[in-house]
């Protein structure tokens, strides 16, 4: 039984307001009091689960639905962390285009939002409404409380308060990535007194680091945790990160951290998946269990979403794309790429590269339509199926068993060589060019035939590798603004701008606006430049 789907209902957070006027102390008498569910190993277990809960599903429910949203939207399935995330990362870029006209989404194709758009807007929610959920649940358990349960539960819930402050950490990286200067609350802070402070990217970056390096020693070792929850190679793989991206967070590089971690990483027994095609589809936590670091779980009977995998693999596909072929019932027909990513394979059809994932028939490699389908590529990478053909969980076929590899080792080998390039100490350029066609000889089938020389190892070789590699995955937009290829007009992809053909945009457009709703109640908040 996956652990995710052992789901507490969180009626104590409310329970407080479910009270008689002349008996202001009695227990609630609907739903479970705080102190009664952390005082048993097992319920915490279950909040726990709501934690890592919070980055696939839209609220206390295993299905999307809006009674128990935790966050009010007008399509609560489009309210989902990593829906919110991955649209932010990707549909700006040339990756990928969504074809939909709900509300404002089309601002993001075009890099013209604004700051009430709705779709940064819950994205910042998301992320802060995570922060929140992780700051009450280490405030609910000090040590005093932690001390007084029973001995043979001490060392497990102690085990649950790193994990749930790297899922914090995780929240407040997103928080630097995308919208740099925000609001900063820990446990620490009382709740509702008074409006949160801000912090500067810089003090973020510092805060994460630091909360970073302390939990690393108390988790369990890499792949020692269940599966699909974190461990010391998430926390070495997430400060990789920081470290990588380091420059445009802080402006000082720390490139010889990002190796530092790397190594660890690649030291600690991962090796790539035999097929790059099984890391995408429902059996990928037993076919690529030993590249996969960290992995956002998906059932699509027990946690059902349209906002983890299901929306990956039902807006991936339409036109003449037949949806059993994705073990689904139907597509949606939104997402597809641009001729940029296409034209870095060469080969679209994936008989050299096998990476290369597109579905051609009926679709035109120019996108001069946004909103129609069949104008550009469409991607098979995801599918609702098994490595031998089996279909996923849910009979109706609606939602998707897949689990998303959120952090997987040929990431760590890209960074490595990318902080080698950019002069990092502890690395070097022929274990760089090893990793490097390591991943390029699995994705021509094992064969050398396109390995690079080590001439070729470029940054800019590097950066369209990671395109090849990583593509949907939710890495594009931080690899152009780290690159300073986001905005400006020295690369230009397809609608980047709002022109067809693509034109320049603002600095100001690497940053997303904090929530205009939050910049209007809490006055110590500064809004973004540009703005």
């Amino acid at each position: 039984m996956r652990y995710i789907n052992k789901i507490i209902i969180l009626l104590f957070f409310f329970a407080g307001f479910i009270s008689c006027s002349k008996d202001l102390n009695r227990t609630p008498i609907v739903g479970e009091s705080s102190s009664a569910v952390y005082s048993d190993a097992t319920s915490i277990k279950g909040v726990l689960a709501k934690l890592y809960a919070g980055l696939t599903l839209s609220g206390q429910s295993p299905t999307d639905a809006f009674p128990t949203a935790d966050i009010t939207s007008s399509d609560v399935g489009a309210n989902v962390y990593f829906r919110n995330w991955w649209e932010a990362e990707e549909l700006p870029t040339d990756e990928a285009k969504i074809g939909w006209g709900d509300g404002d989404i089309q601002q993001y194709n075009t890099n013209t939002w604004t700051s009430q758009n709705t779709y940064t807007t819950l994205f910042y929610n998301r992320v802060f409404y995570e922060v929140s959920l992780c700051n009450e649940f280490i405030r609910e358990l000090p040590e005093s409380k932690i001390s007084s349960l029973p001995a043979a539960d001490t060392a497990a819930v102690r085990e649950y308060i790193q994990e749930a402050r790297f899922l914090r950490a995780l929240a407040y990286y997103h928080a630097i990535d995308n919208f740099a200067n925000v609001p900063f609350t820990t446990e620490q802070d009382a709740i509702g007194k008074t409006n949160p402070k801000p912090i500067s990217r810089a003090d973020l970056f510092k805060y994460v680091e630091s909360e970073l390096l302390a939990i690393e020693p108390l988790l369990p070792a890499p792949t020692k945790n269940e599966y699909g929850r974190v461990d010391q190679a998430a926390v070495w793989t997430l400060l990789a990160r920081l470290y990588l991206n380091a420059k445009v967070y802080t402006g000082t590089d720390r490139n010889t951290d990002c190796i530092t971690y790397c190594n660890e990483i690649i030291s600690a027994g991962y090796s790539l998946a035999p097929k790059y095609a099984n890391l995408f589809l429902i059996d990928n936590h037993t076919t690529s269990a030993r590249e996969i670091i960290f992995a956002l779980r998906a059932d699509g009977v027990n946690s059902q979403s349209y906002g983890n995998s299901t929306f990956i693999i039902h807006a991936a596909v339409g036109g003449l794309m037949n949806p059993t072929d994705y073990g689904i019932t139907n597509g949606w027909g939104g997402l597809r790429v641009t001729k940029n990513l296409v034209n870095l394979f060469g080969d679209p059809s994936g008989k050299t590269d096998q990476r290369a994932m597109f579905y051609t028939d009926g679709q035109t490699l120019e996108m001069k339509s946004l909103t129609d389908f069949t104008n550009g590529y469409a991607v098979t990478k995801f599918k609702n199926v098994s490595s031998t053909g089996t279909k996923g969980s849910d009979p109706s076929g609606n939602f998707a068993d897949l689990d998303i590899p959120l952090f997987r080792l040929a990431d760590v080998y890209l960074m490595y060589a990318e902080a080698v390039l950019r002069g990092g100490s502890g690395g070097d350029a022929a274990t760089a060019l090893g990793y490097v066609n390591a991943i390029r000889t699995r994705a021509y089938g094992g064969s050398t035939a396109g390995n690079i020389p080590s001439s070729a190892l470029t940054l800019q070789f590097i950066l369209d590798e990671r395109a090849r590699e990583l593509y949907w995955e939710g890495y594009r937009r931080t690899d152009l603004v780290r690159y300073g290829l986001f905005s400006g007009s020295s690369y230009v992809w397809p609608w980047k701008g709002g022109t067809s053909t693509g034109t320049s945009i603002d600095t100001h457009l690497n940053l997303y606006p904090l929530s205009y709703t939050d910049i209007s109640l809490n006055s110590n908040l500064t809004q973004n430049p540009g703005y």
